[in-house]
Protein backbone atom coordinates (compact mmCIF):
# COMPACT_ATOMS: atom_id res chain seq x y z
CA UNK A 1 0.00 0.00 0.00
CA UNK A 2 1.61 3.68 -1.17
CA UNK A 3 0.73 6.99 0.14
CA UNK A 4 -0.99 8.92 -2.96
CA UNK A 5 -1.52 12.78 -3.38
CA UNK A 6 -2.61 14.69 -6.56
CA UNK A 7 -1.89 18.56 -6.70
CA UNK A 8 -3.36 20.60 -9.87
CA UNK A 9 -0.44 23.17 -10.55
CA UNK A 10 -0.30 25.95 -13.12
CA UNK A 11 2.69 26.16 -15.99
CA UNK A 12 4.84 28.07 -13.29
CA UNK A 13 4.36 25.82 -10.67
CA UNK A 14 5.70 23.41 -12.83
CA UNK A 15 8.55 24.37 -14.30
CA UNK A 16 9.57 25.51 -10.77
CA UNK A 17 9.44 22.03 -9.47
CA UNK A 18 10.60 20.77 -12.25
CA UNK A 19 13.67 22.82 -11.82
CA UNK A 20 14.30 21.18 -8.13
CA UNK A 21 13.11 17.75 -9.19
CA UNK A 22 15.93 17.51 -12.45
CA UNK A 23 18.72 18.84 -9.76
CA UNK A 24 17.57 15.60 -7.11
CA UNK A 25 15.50 12.65 -8.82
CA UNK A 26 16.17 10.70 -11.69
CA UNK A 27 13.90 10.35 -14.94
CA UNK A 28 11.97 7.14 -15.03
CA UNK A 29 14.03 4.67 -17.07
CA UNK A 30 10.76 4.07 -19.75
CA UNK A 31 10.44 8.13 -21.10
CA UNK A 32 11.65 8.94 -24.44
CA UNK A 33 13.97 11.78 -25.50
CA UNK A 34 11.47 14.03 -24.15
CA UNK A 35 11.06 12.74 -20.74
CA UNK A 36 7.42 12.07 -21.06
CA UNK A 37 5.40 8.83 -22.46
CA UNK A 38 2.03 8.65 -23.57
CA UNK A 39 -0.88 6.64 -21.60
CA UNK A 40 -3.97 5.18 -22.88
CA UNK A 41 -6.83 3.93 -20.42
CA UNK A 42 -9.94 2.01 -21.11
CA UNK A 43 -11.29 2.80 -17.58
CA UNK A 44 -14.75 0.31 -16.55
CA UNK A 45 -17.75 1.33 -14.88
CA UNK A 46 -21.04 -0.43 -14.10
CA UNK A 47 -24.41 0.59 -15.12
CA UNK A 48 -25.03 2.45 -12.13
CA UNK A 49 -21.91 4.35 -12.84
CA UNK A 50 -20.71 3.00 -9.25
CA UNK A 51 -17.00 3.67 -9.34
CA UNK A 52 -17.65 7.46 -10.44
CA UNK A 53 -20.25 8.04 -7.64
CA UNK A 54 -17.71 6.36 -5.17
CA UNK A 55 -14.91 8.63 -6.28
CA UNK A 56 -17.20 12.14 -6.44
CA UNK A 57 -18.40 11.03 -3.19
CA UNK A 58 -15.59 10.65 -1.53
CA UNK A 59 -16.05 7.08 -0.45
CA UNK A 60 -13.17 5.48 1.81
CA UNK A 61 -12.86 2.03 0.21
CA UNK A 62 -13.34 2.23 -3.23
CA UNK A 63 -11.71 0.51 -6.44
CA UNK A 64 -11.45 0.49 -10.45
CA UNK A 65 -10.56 -1.52 -13.03
CA UNK A 66 -8.83 -0.20 -16.05
CA UNK A 67 -6.85 -1.43 -19.27
CA UNK A 68 -3.74 0.58 -20.08
CA UNK A 69 -0.71 0.88 -22.48
CA UNK A 70 2.08 3.03 -23.56
CA UNK A 71 3.13 5.41 -26.65
CA UNK A 72 0.78 3.25 -28.58
CA UNK A 73 2.92 -0.06 -27.75
CA UNK A 74 0.50 -3.20 -27.79
CA UNK A 75 3.17 -5.23 -27.05
CA UNK A 76 3.00 -4.58 -23.13
CA UNK A 77 -0.91 -4.52 -22.38
CA UNK A 78 -1.95 -4.29 -18.47
CA UNK A 79 -5.52 -4.95 -16.92
CA UNK A 80 -5.31 -3.03 -13.53
CA UNK A 81 -6.79 -2.28 -10.61
CA UNK A 82 -6.64 0.30 -8.15
CA UNK A 83 -7.88 0.60 -4.79
CA UNK A 84 -8.27 2.86 -2.12
CA UNK A 85 -8.27 1.91 1.44
CA UNK A 86 -8.13 4.09 4.40
CA UNK A 87 -6.10 7.02 2.61
CA UNK A 88 -3.84 4.20 1.07
CA UNK A 89 -3.81 2.94 -2.63
CA UNK A 90 -2.62 -0.62 -4.24
CA UNK A 91 -2.31 -1.69 -7.97
CA UNK A 92 -2.72 -5.30 -9.17
CA UNK A 93 -2.14 -5.58 -12.77
CA UNK A 94 -2.18 -8.97 -15.08
CA UNK A 95 -1.52 -8.93 -18.75
CA UNK A 96 -3.27 -9.11 -21.54
CA UNK A 97 -2.98 -9.17 -25.42
CA UNK A 98 -4.12 -6.86 -28.12
CA UNK A 99 -6.76 -9.76 -29.12
CA UNK A 100 -7.58 -10.34 -25.50
CA UNK A 101 -8.45 -6.54 -25.35
CA UNK A 102 -10.56 -6.14 -28.59
CA UNK A 103 -12.73 -10.13 -26.87
CA UNK A 104 -13.44 -8.07 -23.61
CA UNK A 105 -14.51 -4.77 -25.75
CA UNK A 106 -16.46 -7.01 -27.83
CA UNK A 107 -18.31 -8.71 -24.66
CA UNK A 108 -16.31 -12.13 -25.26
CA UNK A 109 -14.99 -12.36 -21.68
CA UNK A 110 -15.63 -16.24 -21.21
CA UNK A 111 -11.80 -16.90 -21.96
CA UNK A 112 -10.81 -14.78 -18.76
CA UNK A 113 -12.43 -17.50 -16.63
CA UNK A 114 -10.12 -19.89 -18.01
CA UNK A 115 -7.26 -17.96 -17.20
CA UNK A 116 -4.63 -19.03 -14.33
CA UNK A 117 -4.45 -15.05 -12.86
CA UNK A 118 -7.00 -14.33 -9.93
CA UNK A 119 -6.95 -10.87 -11.45
CA UNK A 120 -8.58 -11.53 -14.58
CA UNK A 121 -10.86 -14.07 -13.26
CA UNK A 122 -12.19 -11.30 -10.43
CA UNK A 123 -12.26 -9.15 -13.88
CA UNK A 124 -14.79 -12.16 -15.30
CA UNK A 125 -17.36 -12.17 -12.39
CA UNK A 126 -17.52 -8.56 -12.03
CA UNK A 127 -18.48 -8.44 -15.59
CA UNK A 128 -20.58 -10.97 -15.27
CA UNK A 129 -22.30 -10.47 -12.12
CA UNK A 130 -21.74 -6.63 -11.60
CA UNK A 131 -22.34 -6.05 -15.11
CA UNK A 132 -18.59 -4.38 -15.32
CA UNK A 133 -17.94 -2.69 -18.99
CA UNK A 134 -15.91 -0.36 -20.43
CA UNK A 135 -17.15 2.66 -20.40
CA UNK A 136 -14.46 5.66 -21.26
CA UNK A 137 -10.91 6.18 -22.99
CA UNK A 138 -8.66 8.80 -21.32
CA UNK A 139 -5.14 9.24 -22.60
CA UNK A 140 -2.61 12.08 -21.65
CA UNK A 141 0.98 12.72 -21.59
CA UNK A 142 3.13 12.08 -18.48
CA UNK A 143 6.27 13.26 -17.38
CA UNK A 144 7.76 11.09 -14.35
CA UNK A 145 10.53 10.96 -11.59
CA UNK A 146 11.70 8.88 -9.25
CA UNK A 147 13.93 9.67 -6.09
CA UNK A 148 15.06 6.00 -4.07
CA UNK A 149 14.64 6.55 -0.77
CA UNK A 150 11.07 6.27 0.06
CA UNK A 151 10.36 4.95 -2.91
CA UNK A 152 9.06 7.64 -4.27
CA UNK A 153 7.51 8.48 -7.66
CA UNK A 154 6.52 12.10 -9.24
CA UNK A 155 4.52 12.83 -12.14
CA UNK A 156 3.23 15.61 -14.06
CA UNK A 157 0.30 14.21 -16.40
CA UNK A 158 -0.75 17.22 -18.97
CA UNK A 159 -2.77 16.91 -22.30
CA UNK A 160 -5.50 15.23 -20.85
CA UNK A 161 -8.31 13.95 -23.16
CA UNK A 162 -11.09 12.13 -23.23
CA UNK A 163 -12.17 9.01 -26.10
CA UNK A 164 -16.15 10.65 -25.50
CA UNK A 165 -18.16 7.76 -26.39
CA UNK A 166 -15.49 5.56 -27.92
CA UNK A 167 -15.13 2.53 -25.44
CA UNK A 168 -13.04 0.32 -27.58
CA UNK A 169 -9.12 -0.39 -28.36
CA UNK A 170 -7.66 -1.04 -31.25
CA UNK A 171 -10.46 -1.35 -33.30
CA UNK A 172 -10.75 1.10 -35.07
CA UNK A 173 -9.46 4.76 -34.86
CA UNK A 174 -11.22 7.94 -32.86
CA UNK A 175 -11.70 11.09 -31.79
CA UNK A 176 -10.60 12.84 -28.37
CA UNK A 177 -11.00 15.84 -26.88
CA UNK A 178 -9.42 18.02 -24.65
CA UNK A 179 -10.97 17.70 -20.69
CA UNK A 180 -8.87 20.78 -19.31
CA UNK A 181 -6.81 22.87 -21.56
CA UNK A 182 -3.53 23.77 -19.84
CA UNK A 183 -4.48 21.23 -16.61
CA UNK A 184 -0.86 20.09 -14.80
CA UNK A 185 -1.62 17.25 -12.32
CA UNK A 186 1.09 16.49 -9.96
CA UNK A 187 0.85 13.24 -8.69
CA UNK A 188 3.05 12.58 -5.48
CA UNK A 189 3.51 8.44 -4.40
CA UNK A 190 5.55 6.75 -1.73
CA UNK A 191 5.67 3.95 0.53
CA UNK A 192 6.22 4.53 4.32
CA UNK A 193 7.71 8.30 4.33
CA UNK A 194 8.25 11.04 2.18
CA UNK A 195 12.02 12.64 2.63
CA UNK A 196 11.72 16.18 3.75
CA UNK A 197 13.93 16.64 0.45
CA UNK A 198 11.26 15.45 -1.69
CA UNK A 199 8.58 17.15 0.37
CA UNK A 200 10.26 20.96 -0.01
CA UNK A 201 11.03 20.07 -3.72
CA UNK A 202 7.01 19.68 -4.60
CA UNK A 203 5.71 22.24 -2.01
CA UNK A 204 4.12 25.34 -3.66
CA UNK A 205 3.17 28.06 -1.28
CA UNK A 206 -0.73 28.57 -1.65
CA UNK A 207 -1.12 24.84 -3.09
CA UNK A 208 -2.66 21.66 -1.17
CA UNK A 209 -3.32 17.99 -2.27
CA UNK A 210 -6.60 17.46 -3.59
CA UNK A 211 -9.05 14.95 -5.01
CA UNK A 212 -8.63 14.69 -8.84
CA UNK A 213 -9.48 11.62 -11.12
CA UNK A 214 -8.53 11.83 -14.29
CA UNK A 215 -11.22 9.34 -15.27
CA UNK A 216 -14.17 11.16 -13.61
CA UNK A 217 -12.87 14.59 -15.76
CA UNK A 218 -12.86 12.68 -18.90
CA UNK A 219 -16.84 10.98 -17.80
CA UNK A 220 -18.28 14.61 -17.77
CA UNK A 221 -18.18 14.34 -21.30
CA UNK A 222 -19.54 11.06 -22.18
Amino acid sequence: MRHEYKHRINYEDYLAIRSRLRALASRDAHVGADGTYLVHSLYFDNLYDKALREKIDGVENREKFRIRYYNGDADYIRLEKKSKQHGLCEKQAAPLTKEEVCAICNGEIDFLRLKNNRLLQELYAKMRYQLLKPIVLVDYRREPYVYAPGNVRITFDSEIRTGLYHRRLFTETYATAPTECGAIIMEVKYDAFLPEIMEKAVRVPGRSSMAYSKYAACRMYG
